[in-house]
């Protein structure tokens, strides 16, 4: 936006033009004599500082801007104009004419000319009008509410430009109203799943405390089952409740990273050798290769640790038997590149753009033996994010609307 002092400024310079350019078309086109010449800059100069102060009166003072409405107030400005214009020459007239017929004559034209002016301004203003109407018609159901209230682009002038910024911005009211709406849902489910998914060891660890108070059972062996399934169950517990406050923290604007130096070669042998035993149960070939130039990494060891658990789990977890699950590490151009790949059932198309969001699961039950809370990839790409680094996943099609074959999830480290 332009500033009143440069508004001014240019106003004055463009008088000035003026008043030079009209002195030597005067000049080239009658050659008078000096004392003409300088008898036409008298005319001219007084006409034009006459101009210019009702020009800046009006604008000084706002007349314009009291008019109610933006056509009177350009039918304001054509009337101005055309006053002015008919003043010019008007004065001049009356100092060089030298017929009172030809001046009689000279103010009828004037009179129809500013008319004419003033009417075909008028009409034109039209154009100009009806657009900035529409833009207060959509912006009135815009603030009703009707967040699919758009506006026709007309031309490429400022009130075009406006009525582009207003589709932007409608657009994007109207996607962060999705998106507000989309989390009332997600904190709608995370009441009920955190609530299903705490009550169920709950009820499981009070059943077996009661029973075991009671007297029920008193087998040795049945005692240390139930209290295996307790313990079980207080680690679901604690794993949940680790996983919501690390989301917290997320939330929050990131989680604290404690970086050094470390190998990632170890980190990825120990996690490998963690699952050594539930991927022998499930009968899940279990293999990882690391790249001889990708050590040193600096990075949070016990957070990166966390992601390899995550999706190294996932993968054993959707594989079937006889499957692969695959770990590899390697230097890229940005860093160190980690991927871990699995056969198993693959993630539908339609699963794809949601897998990392918080409590998103594909599985329409919520089986406590096919996963957990739906936190970990959430969790796993806000720790690599944190890192400077995104995690991202593959899972080729193998026809509309089914799951693919295996899946592919890739993070780096910068």
């Amino acid at each position: 936006m332009r500033s009143p002092v440069t508004l001014v400024a240019r106003f004055i310079f463009g008088i000035l033009l003026i008043f030079l350019i009209s002195l030597a078309i005067f000049n080239m086109m009658m050659a008078p004599p000096l004392y003409e010449l300088g008898l036409m800059a008298l005319f001219l100069g007084i006409t034009a500082f006459v101009s210019a102060l009702a020009g800046y009166i009006a604008y000084r003072f706002g007349w314009l801007s009291l008019s109610p409405t933006l056509r009177w107030s350009l039918l304001g400005g054509y009337a101005l104009s055309s006053l002015l214009t008919f003043f010019n020459i008007w004065f001049s007239a009356q100092m060089m004419f030298a017929s009172q017929h030809d001046l009689l004559l000279a103010i009828v034209l004037l009179v129809f000319a500013s008319g004419m002016a003033m009417v075909l301004g008028y009409f034109l203003s039209s154009a100009i009008t009806d657009r900035v109407h529409q833009l207060k018609d959509a912006a009135e159901k815009l603030a009703e509410g009707d967040l699919k209230t758009r506006v026709a682009v007309q031309g490429r002038d400022e009130v075009a430009m406006l009525s582009h910024s207003f589709n932007q911005m409608a657009e994007q009211l109207e996607t962060a109203d999705r998106q507000q709406r989309e989390l009332e849902q997600m904190r709608a489910d995370l009441i009920a799943w955190v609530g299903h998914d705490l009550q169920t060891p709950l009820a499981s660890i009070r059943a077996i405390l009661e029973a075991l108070e009671d007297g029920v059972v008193d087998d040795p062996a049945t005692v240390q089952r139930y209290l295996n399934t307790a313990q079980r169950d207080v680690r679901s517990l604690s794993s949940l409740i680790d996983d919501l406050f690390q989301m917290a923290q997320l939330n929050a604007g990131g989680i604290p990273l404690n970086r050094e130096p470390s190998s990632l070669a170890d980190l990825i042998s120990d996690t490998l050798e963690s699952f050594a035993e539930p991927a022998a149960r499930q009968q899940v070939k279990l293999e990882g290769s690391v790249a001889a130039d990708v050590d040193p990494v600096t990075m949070d060891t016990q957070r990166i640790g966390r992601v390899l658990n995550n999706l190294i789990g996932n993968a054993i977890r959707h594989t079937p038997s006889q499957g692969e699950v695959k770990v590899h590490a390697q230097r890229s151009s940005t860093g160190v590149e980690v991927t871990v790949s699995d056969t198993g059932e693959g993630i539908r198309p339609q699963d794809l753009p949601h897998i990392f969001e918080s409590f998103y699961r594909g599985e329409k039950s919520r089986s406590r033996m096919t996963g957990g809370a739906g936190l970990g990839l959430a969790i796993s790409r806000g720790i690599v994010q944190a890192h400077g680094g995104e995690l991202k996943v593959e899972s080729p099609s193998t026809a509309q609307g089914e799951a693919g074959r295996g899946s592919r999830f890739t993070f780096n480290l910068p």
